[in-house]
C-alpha cells in the first residue's frame, strides 16, 4: 500500500469537487479500489502503487485544464477521468462563454452573440470599440475583460475612466469633495467590479492603485502602460478628449471605448467625438470595432421594446426633418 497527498491550491475547490461533492463522487467511482479522502484544498489517496499513480496522473489533468479554463463541467471531468484510448481534451463547450469567476465562485459569462464576440476579438486587438444601447452588457463585459486580464497577470492594473458630464445638475452645487461628487457619474463601474471581486480584495486593489478609477479629465499628459483601460460612456467625450485618450495608450496595454451614441449628454453646441473616432479608425489593424444592438439587451425584457420604440421615433423624426427641408428649398411662384 501507498499513499499520496495532492493539492489543489491552484484551482477553485468547488470546480474541482462539485456542487454538494458531485464531481469528488465521480472521482471515487472511477477508483473503487482507492481511498479518497478530501481535506480542506488536499486530496488524500491511499491504495496499490500503479492504481495511485493513474489516479495522481488523471487528477493532474483535472488541475491542468481548470488552471487553463477556470471552469469543468461533469461531463468533461468524467472524460478525462476515462480510458487512456479517449482522444485528448482540449476544450469544453461549457467555458467558451465564460468570462470570469467573481466571490463565491460566481461564474460571469458573455451572454450574448456580440459579448462572445467581444471577448474573443480582445485576444488579437489591442484596441475595441463597443457600441450600442442601453443594456446590452457592453460596460459589464468591457470590465469582465480586464479583471480576467489582471486575475491572469496579462497586465498589471486596470485604469477605468468616464467623462464626467452634467446632465442637468452642475456639480458645483453635489456636496462633497470631488472625489464624492464623481463617484455617482463611475458607479456602473463600482458596481460591475463588485459583482467580480471579493469586496476585501477591491479595496486592497483600489488602495494601491492596482485598479484606478478616475474621470477622463486625469488621463491627460499620462502614458497608461502594461495596463487594461476602459473609457466608458464615450459618446460623452469631445472629439480632442477621445484624441486625447486613445494618444496615452502605452506599448503594452490593451484598451475598450464603449459608449452610446443615441444618449449624448453634452452641451448642444459641443458634437461627440466618438461618431468621428469610430468612423475613421475603421481600418486599423489591431482595432475592432463590435456594434450591439437589442439583441444583446440582458435587462428586463421591455427594454428592448423601449429601444424598438426610440429607434422608430427616430426614423420618424428624420423622415419629417428631411420633407420640412425639401419644402424650405423648393421653388416658390408668385402670380404675376
Amino acid at each position: 500500500m501507498t499513499e499520496a497527498i495532492i493539492n489543489l491550491e491552484t484551482v477553485n475547490p468547488i470546480e474541482f469537487f462539485g456542487v454538494n461533492n458531485s464531481k469528488f463522487e465521480i472521482l471515487k467511482r472511477k477508483f473503487p479500489l482507492l481511498k479518497l479522502l478530501s481535506r480542506g484544498s488536499q486530496i488524500k489517496i491511499t491504495g496499490q502503487p500503479d492504481e495511485v499513480a493513474n489516479a495522481q496522473s488523471k487528477i493532474s489533468q483535472v488541475i491542468q485544464y481548470l488552471e487553463r479554463n477556470g471552469h469543468l463541467s461533469e461531463n468533461y471531468f468524467a472524460r478525462i477521468l476515462g480510458d487512456e484510448e479517449q482522444e485528448p481534451i482540449t476544450e469544453d463547450p461549457a467555458t467558451n462563454d465564460i468570462l470570469v469567476f467573481g466571490p463565491n465562485g460566481r461564474v460571469i459569462r458573455a451572454k450574448t452573440k456580440n459579448q462572445q464576440l467581444m471577448s474573443q476579438v480582445s485576444e488579437k486587438n489591442d484596441i475595441i470599440f463597443a457600441l450600442g444601447p442601453a443594456g446590452t452588457g457592453k460596460t459589464y463585459t468591457a470590465v469582465a475583460l480586464a479583471v480576467r486580464a489582471l486575475k491572469n497577470k496579462a497586465v498589471r492594473k486596470i485604469i477605468l475612466t468616464r467623462p464626467a458630464v452634467e446632465a442637468g445638475e452642475s456639480l458645483g452645487f453635489l456636496p462633497g469633495d470631488l472625489k464624492e461628487k464623481i463617484d455617482p457619474y463611475l458607479r456602473p463601474l463600482y458596481d460591475a467590479l463588485d459583482d467580480m471581486i471579493p469586496s476585501d480584495k477591491l479595496n486592497y486593489y483600489m488602495a494601491n492603485r492596482i485598479i484606478e478609477i478616475a474621470p477622463l479629465a486625469y488621463m491627460r499628459g499620462r502614458t497608461l502602460d502594461n495596463a487594461y483601460i476602459i473609457l466608458d460612456e464615450a459618446q460623452n467625450a469631445t472629439d480632442l478628449q477621445l484624441k486625447m485618450f486613445l494618444t496615452r495608450i502605452g506599448a503594452s496595454a490593451k484598451a475598450i471605448i464603449t459608449g452610446d451614441l443615441s444618449q449624448v449628454d453634452l452641451p448642444k453646441n459641443q458634437r461627440s467625438g466618438l461618431l468621428k473616432a469610430s468612423r475613421i479608425l475603421q481600418n486599423i489593424d489591431g482595432i475592432a470595432h463590435i456594434q450591439l444592438d437589442e439583441a444583446d439587451v440582458v435587462r428586463h425584457r421591455l427594454v428592448k421594446q423601449i429601444i424598438r420604440a426610440y429607434d422608430k421615433e427616430q426614423v420618424r423624426e428624420e423622415e419629417l426633418e428631411e420633407k420640412r427641408s425639401q419644402q424650405r428649398q423648393a421653388p416658390t411662384h408668385n402670380g404675376i
